[in-house]
């Protein structure tokens, strides 16, 4: 009997209006939609197989014209619903997937002001937009937390972003390393740490402290794998948890993953997903599926190579207390 409620993440579109340099997604006008049947359908597969999270993913999922209805639809049915979003149509958005029933909203903010930024997503008005639209959403009462992909590029930010995000009143913060598909090197490593460390070590009551692992390592030997080879942080050994708690679905190529990173990398650190549907009938938990998770659970310790801080501190979370709170990943 499960003991803890899984994470289903869905990529209910590709098209997004930002330009992250760092993004495959960038500026896509791809044209598929994850359509209000197949969600229909996969809700009661999804509680059958112990899903309490429901975390729609992108591209931007705010261009989905049904996201709202897809919010609403998923309440209905008993699911905790979240979403991953640039923030730049947040503002004018909260209040009707508030009303919805969104209980998590995930922001993306790598600069401590728009002077960054926006540079960075290479999106003017995004930073403030994502701001306000968490001011908003919070005071709507739904949970307001940001993702940060942090490198060389903007590592100095982050005390300052820190500070920003604890103003805001955000109260969940993910630190993840950026990754690209060469060798990331930083030419001071210890100022690394020295701008950094305090951030992981701050008095929780006064700053908000990020989720998980910290992006370059918490051990010697993970901090020497990041720093030389770019790899980062992942769940420690034996097992890694996340593969028992996450189903991602691919909506537009059909498959499913027992992981959110896994989808990114997909041939990089193992065998790739499982069909979402056998003989057109969408199932999950399928053979096919089990024997992909187990593969991660059993070899993600030692082969992964793009896990992200809070997928590494959630499984050794697990590991350590069996119980978790709700929204730890």
């Amino acid at each position: 009997m499960r003991t803890r409620d899984r994470y289903l993440f869905i990529r209910i579109l590709e098209a997004c209006n930002a330009d992250c340099f760092m993004c495959e997604f960038a500026l896509s006008r791809d044209a598929f939609r994850f359509s209000t049947e197949d969600f229909d359908d996969l809700l009661p597969k999804a509680r059958d197989a112990g899903v309490g999270y429901i975390r729609f993913t992108g591209g931007e999922p705010l261009m989905h014209p049904g996201v709202v209805e897809l919010v609403r639809a998923g309440t209905a049915a008993g699911m905790k619903m979240s979403l991953i979003t640039n923030g730049s149509l947040l503002p004018r958005m909260a209040p009707s997937l508030a009303e919805a029933g969104l209980a998590q909203v995930i922001v993306s903010l790598d600069g401590a002001s728009g002077a960054t930024h926006d540079v960075y997503r290479r999106s003017p008005g995004m930073f403030d937009s994502g701001l306000r639209g968490l001011r908003e959403a919070s005071a709507l009462g739904v949970l307001p937390r940001v993702n940060t992909v942090v490198g060389p590029h903007n590592y100095t930010e982050m005390p300052r972003l820190q500070e920003v995000l604890t103003d805001a009143g955000v109260q969940q913060w993910e630190l993840s390393a950026l990754k690209l598909d060469r060798t990331i090197t930083y030419p001071d490593t210890d100022h690394v740490r020295s701008v950094c460390d305090p951030i992981y070590n701050a008095d929780p009551a006064a700053l908000l402290v990020p989720m998980g692992k910290r992006f370059y390592g918490d051990t010697p030997q993970e901090q020497e794998r990041y720093f030389t080879g770019s790899v980062t942080p992942r769940a420690s050994e034996p097992l890694c948890h996340v593969a028992d708690d996450v189903i991602y679905v691919d909506g537009k190529y059909g498959r499913m993953y027992a992981c959110s990173c896994i989808p990114h990398r997909e041939g990089d650190d193992g065998p790739g997903g499982a069909p979402l549907r056998e003989q057109g009938v969408i199932r999950l938990d399928t053979p096919v599926f089990r024997t992909h998770a187990d593969y991660f659970r059993e070899r993600g310790p030692t082969v992964c190579n793009g896990c992200s801080t809070t997928a590494a501190g959630y499984s050794d979370d697990v590991a350590r207390l069996g119980a978790v709170g709700a929204w730890h990943y």
